[in-house]
């Protein structure tokens, strides 16, 4: 009898594929192999053996070797890949893929080895520790800690985590961003040791594959990591952490693309764990949901270590030259007279944001993407951050041949410049994407400015979360606006959040932090509000404007991005498709559709975009109906379409 075994790749291929094992070779379901298709070769993951012939095939090829000598997933871990290809519209091959670590062989694995120093004893405060209380009090549900910047949520967490734990429980914590969280990842290190794994991106292919095979061994029961930890195969999971649930790091980029708060979701309800999630600016659907009675709130409204909220002034920069008004050029003097720290953000990174001719307007756009190239000084490059493009500064317009242009908006490498510039004797570090990419710079860098050998730290969303320094007065937040300018639905609130996060980093430790935001819209109520601390008047604002427009949390949203060459090519593919889901629904098409229109970001590396948006009241009909349209149809050639269930972005 030939040894039959059923395979699925990581192809937008919603099907099973039938394999034969070569002479004395095995296999289980759970393990990768290498096998022919069509002309390449490719992994994939064998989800069933011993199976029949499939009806009507005269040839089945041979597999070429068996990648792995132990399966990396079980049934269980096989049952959520089946939810996540159903709930993202995607197929099963790629759903695992994105779940399972990547690693070629076994035999590279090494050991995680985190060098921690055991965290200060502290105790919990009166409503930290009823918070504890009520999270291990119940086998399962969902909780929300929403607590100001500095009230001590994470000690919640260790608490509760330590608990479960102790009743010989799994834990996942998640936070956003791995290398933003070092403080975290010492401290569970240093309470939990040997039993704590850490996933994320850095790892080497070898060592991720050596710590998943240890959490599927049991020896690791708590699990911290960015979003794909999600899927770690914790055993007799008892607690999932969801922190500053809030970041749009959550959700996948690519497909299947997933929201890791979704994900957690399914699991604590299948697996009877709990849920816990934590921010100081919660999700306006996480704000629904609690609103509603879903999610249980648990509220910490007060600074601990002897910190206060800071005092924060909106300041005007309408009349101001250079990227700093002369009002933070004063505060940050002050702050170094006082042996303080600064801490400056600007969500952008690059000398400057755009090249323009001041003759005839035109912009230095990217030849593959319909956005504007940014400036980097250091690189002497103009460099396209969707696609990679770089080009070479120019002197003279390509457009009228005027040599009166300039390069205007403000990074972060131009805020550096202008710091050296006016404070030469003031030790100023750089942290963004560009500055830190060789492995563990940044946390040197972090570490140097908790030690206090550096003044001001510049930096991109690397400095505004997470990060806890006793040494810092001031924040500046320079052009708090930017964000508000992108075409989306979410930009108010991501502004928000942006700003309440950032302003947190001041005075956590002393009762005199000050945060100043330089702003050109001062009188905007988003950024009056975040700079007055007034989070409920915010989410009561920005939900009635969400409730009038039908937008999330009011409504779901199925979001499908058409992809070709010719712009023809995608709109035609686009409205083939919403006039098969409108014909499938009927008369009783209880879902709005808009589009196709075409993306805020019209082209990247190449590709026209266009986009159709279905939004209704309840997701499962709209979900079934258009997964069932586009399961029925046939390719489209040339084009690609990105599935995005509950979009975070509309760009």
């Amino acid at each position: 009898m030939i040894d039959l075994i059923e395979v699925v790749f990581r192809l937008p291929l919603d099907r099973v594929f039938t394999y034969r094992l070569p002479a004395g070779a095995s296999a289980v379901p759970g393990c990768r192999v290498s096998a022919p298709f069509g002309r390449r070769k490719l992994t994939g993951y064998v989800i069933g053996v011993d199976v029949e012939p499939p009806a009507g095939v005269e040839e089945i090829r041979e597999i070429d070797r068996v990648v792995d000598s132990r399966p990396l997933f079980t049934g269980e871990i096989l049952e959520q890949a089946r939810w996540l290809a159903q709930m993202y519209m995607c197929s099963l091959g790629e759903a695992l893929a994105a779940m399972l670590p990547g690693a070629r062989r076994e035999s590279e694995a090494e050991t995680v080895s985190l060098e921690a120093q055991l965290p200060e004893e502290f105790a919990l405060s009166p409503r930290q520790r009823s918070a504890v209380e009520r999270i291990v009090s119940t086998h399962q549900g969902s909780f929300y800690l929403e607590g100001v910047t500095g009230s001590g949520k994470t000690a919640v967490f260790l608490e509760a985590a330590r608990e479960i734990v102790q009743r010989g429980r799994g834990v996942i914590y998640l936070v956003p961003e791995i290398s933003l969280t070092h403080q975290v990842v010492e401290l569970f290190v240093s309470e939990f040791g040997e039993r704590v794994a850490v996933l994320h991106s850095g790892l080497t292919a070898s060592r991720r594959l050596r710590t998943w095979f240890r959490i599927l061994d049991g020896e690791a029961r708590l699990v911290i990591g960015a979003r794909s930890a999600v899927f770690a195969p914790v055993r007799d999971l008892g607690l999932i952490v969801l922190d500053e649930e809030h970041e749009s790091s959550y959700k996948a980029g690519s497909t299947p693309r997933y929201h890791a708060r979704q994900v957690a979701s399914y699991r604590s309800g299948r697996e009877h764990a709990v849920l816990v999630m934590g921010s100081a600016t919660p999700s306006l659907e996480a704000v629904m949901r609690m609103q509603s009675g879903k999610l249980e709130r648990l509220y910490l409204p007060e600074r601990l270590s002897g910190g206060s909220l800071p005092e924060i002034h909106i300041q005007d920069m309408r009349g101001e030259s250079g990227p700093l008004s002369r009002r933070l050029v004063e505060e940050i003097l002050q702050a170094h007279r006082e042996k303080r720290q600064t801490i400056l953000f600007l969500n952008r990174r690059g000398f400057s944001h755009y090249f323009h001719c001041r003759s005839c307007g035109f912009e230095m756009t990217c030849r593959n993407c319909s956005v504007s190239l940014t400036y980097h000084k250091s690189r002497h490059k103009l460099v396209c951050h969707y696609c990679g493009y770089k080009a070479d500064p120019v002197t003279v317009c390509p457009e009228c041949g005027s040599m009166d242009v300039g390069y205007s908006g403000i990074g972060t490498e131009r805020v550096e410049e202008e710091l050296a510039r006016l404070f030469p004797d003031l030790r100023v570090r750089r942290v963004d994407t560009d500055a830190v990419r060789k492995r563990d710079l940044l946390g040197g860098i972090l570490q140097d400015f908790r030690a206090g050998k550096i003044d001001v730290l510049v930096g991109t969303q690397m400095v505004a979360k997470g990060l806890n320094f006793p040494g810092v007065k001031l924040v500046g937040i320079i052009s708090a606006d930017t964000g508000l300018q992108l075409p989306d639905f979410r930009a108010a609130e991501r502004t928000f959040n942006l700003i309440v996060q950032v302003s947190g980093r001041a005075g956590r430790f002393h009762p005199d932090g000050r945060v100043l935001i330089q702003t050109l819209k001062p009188e905007n109520p988003t950024i009056r509000l975040a700079a007055a601390g007034q989070v409920r008047e915010f989410y009561d604002r920005e939900l009635a404007m969400r409730r009038e427009m039908n937008f999330p949390p009011f409504s779901r949203l199925i979001r499908l991005v058409f992809r070709a060459r010719k712009t023809k090519q995608a709109y035609h593919a686009a409205d083939m498709v919403k006039q098969a889901v409108l014909a499938a629904a009927g008369a009783e098409a209880r879902f709005d559709v808009l589009g196709p229109a075409e993306c805020p970001l019209t082209v990247i590396a190449g590709n026209s975009r266009c986009h159709l948006i279905f939004s209704a009241r309840r997701l499962a009909p709209l979900h079934a109906l258009v997964r069932g349209t586009l399961a029925g149809l046939s390719p489209h050639t040339g084009v690609y379409i990105e599935v995005d269930v509950d979009p975070v972005s509309l760009l």
